[in-house]
């Protein structure tokens, strides 16, 4: 196999493991004003993420570095034209984190409300549009004979993206929903897969939609086959939420998201950007690759680290396997010594 289809492959792996993590990460900020009554069931779902979110975030720095390593064209050309959305997506996922770490610093009401808006729009957008993105990466954009992008932000809203950003955002609700219901406990837990369940159903129906379509466009054959198992995992996450076992479902979600991605990958190899000007113009794992030198240094580094990245994330998922519900927040200081 040539490096540049195991770094194609490795990339691939990488939006894998950000968009099956980050996902529920997304799903349960979006959900922080649905499902929490008060500012301490508010805690318990922020503290359900609280040890994970930023290991998770790791997942896209290191995907954006591999590709900016692997791959300099398509790097250059994929973030000179989705310029304005992925600007969109960095700044709201600096102000989340941002209200991830202020958001108890104070214990006034409106300093928390302003910080639970930031942390559900910051979760929203990237939600939206990292659908919107890849939606396009698939289906091809204007790219010249230079390999440059030659359309605008308007071209990236097309209805098959759109529809993509659709399916994400359904996605990654119904995830957050089942990582809430398998890490709570009491009321969150029911209400969380009761809402699994609401927002599971219609997002199923949306998702092998956008996955027919995106099957009819590319025509690959593994492709196909990503995407049945996806959409089979996906009914059977749901079905195992009915039957209240909030691991399996989750587990359904996870292989859901992940099998999609990778039937996305499938669908654009051996391109890595097509281009809808010209085919000749479009990029690909060949034409748009690092030299073997660079490759080759790449995937020794890859081999030695990437195990202890991934020992020490297992790790810091396991140490917080555990429940949490309203019991085990304690009363804020500030409350305390006003009292």
């Amino acid at each position: 196999m040539e490096l540049t289809t195991v770094w194609f492959s490795l990339i691939a792996v990488l939006w894998i493991g950000y968009f099956v993590l980050e996902g529920f990460d997304f799903g349960v900020g979006m959900l922080l004003p649905v499902l929490s009554r008060d500012d301490t069931e508010r805690r318990v779902v922020i503290n359900t993420i609280g040890p994970v979110w930023d290991g998770n975030e790791v997942w896209v720095l290191v995907a954006g570095g591999a590709t900016f390593a692997a791959f300099p064209e398509w790097y250059a050309t994929l973030f000179s034209g989705f310029y304005l959305p992925l600007l969109l997506i960095l700044v709201a996922l600096i102000v989340r984190g941002l209200a991830f770490e202020y958001r108890a610093k104070r214990d006034e009401p409106e300093w928390k409300a302003r910080w639970d808006k930031a942390i559900f729009f910051g979760s929203l957008v990237p939600a939206v549009l990292w659908g919107v993105a890849f939606a396009n990466i698939v289906r091809g954009v204007p790219i010249d004979a230079d390999k440059e992008y030659v359309g605008s932000t308007l071209t990236l809203l097309n209805p098959y993206a759109l529809l993509g950003g659709l399916t994400t955002l359904g996605l990654f609700l119904t995830h957050g929903a089942l990582f809430l219901a398998l890490k709570t406990d009491g009321d969150i837990r029911h209400r969380a897969r009761a809402l699994a369940l609401v927002v599971g159903v219609p997002t199923a129906g949306i998702a092998v939609f956008f996955l027919t379509w995106t099957q009819l466009v590319s025509g690959a054959l593994w492709s196909s086959a990503a995407f049945l198992a996806a959409g089979l995992a996906l009914i059977g996450g749901l079905y195992a939420a009915w039957e209240a076992r909030e691991g399996w479902a989750f587990m359904g979600t996870f292989a859901a998201i992940g099998l999609a991605v990778a039937g996305l990958f499938l669908a654009l190899f051996p391109d890595v950007m097509p281009s809808t000007i010209d085919e000749a113009y479009s990029l690909t794992t060949t034409n748009a690759a690092a030299t073997d030198y660079t490759l080759t240094i790449m995937t020794w580094v890859a081999v030695l680290f990437t195990p202890i990245v991934l020992l020490y994330q297992g790790w810091t998922y396991w140490v917080f396997r555990k429940r949490i519900s309203v019991h085990h927040i304690p009363t804020p200081v500030l409350a305390q010594q006003g009292s």
